[in-house]
């Protein structure tokens, strides 16, 4: 299996968009009134995005977008097989992610997730971000969700290895009943 981050590109995104797994499409769906691939292909492309490439299907996107000067909001978002993209995803958020936005003067990066995806929840917690508060009812239908953040203080003292057991039980976990990717039998993924 090879992995690769590659910079964004609309066909690659809007694919993703197209076969996400059940826990993304959820949490898009109670954030975004109307939505298509295609559109949230486009939105993804406002700021920083790459995507995470195995076997040369895309399977996850991902990057970080300025809201306003100082304040950036990160985002992901997968196939069914982007759990087998955590651990490359995780080195190129401390490698490339974060040293882009910090150059770029930000203060402070939010992430929002629904607080029934509890592999996100976790993931948040060991990229070392830290969880702020619930936002009760944020979605659009009522769902609650939990604001996770890094400030320019905390986010240099993360370590690689914090993020290491999240990674490996989350592809473990995905290898065992994840077939081929590219299926568009359903928009689910």
């Amino acid at each position: 299996m090879t992995l690769r981050i590659i910079p964004a590109t609309l066909r690659d995104l809007s694919y993703i968009a197209a076969n996400l797994r059940p826990q993304d499409r959820a949490e898009i769906d109670c954030q975004l009134d109307h939505w298509s691939p295609a559109l949230l292909a486009l939105i993804a492309l406002q700021g920083f995005a790459w995507v995470a490439e195995l076997d040369g299907n895309p399977e996850a996107g991902f990057g970080a977008a300025e809201q306003r000067s100082g304040l950036w909001i990160a985002w992901s978002w997968g196939t069914r097989r982007m759990k087998r993209c955590v651990p490359g995803i995780t080195a190129h958020f401390h490698a490339v992610l974060g040293p882009e936005v910090a150059a770029r003067g930000a203060w402070r990066v939010e992430a929002r997730a629904l607080a029934a995806n509890e592999l996100a929840l976790r993931w948040l917690g060991r990229l070392g971000a830290t969880q702020r508060c619930l936002l009760p009812a944020y979605g659009r239908n009522g769902e609650d969700f939990f604001l996770y953040d890094w400030t320019r203080e905390g986010w240099n003292h993360v370590s690689l290895s914090k993020t290491a057991g999240a990674e490996t039980s989350a592809a473990d976990a995905d290898h065992r009943r994840q077939g081929r990717a590219g299926s568009r039998g359903s928009l689910a993924g």
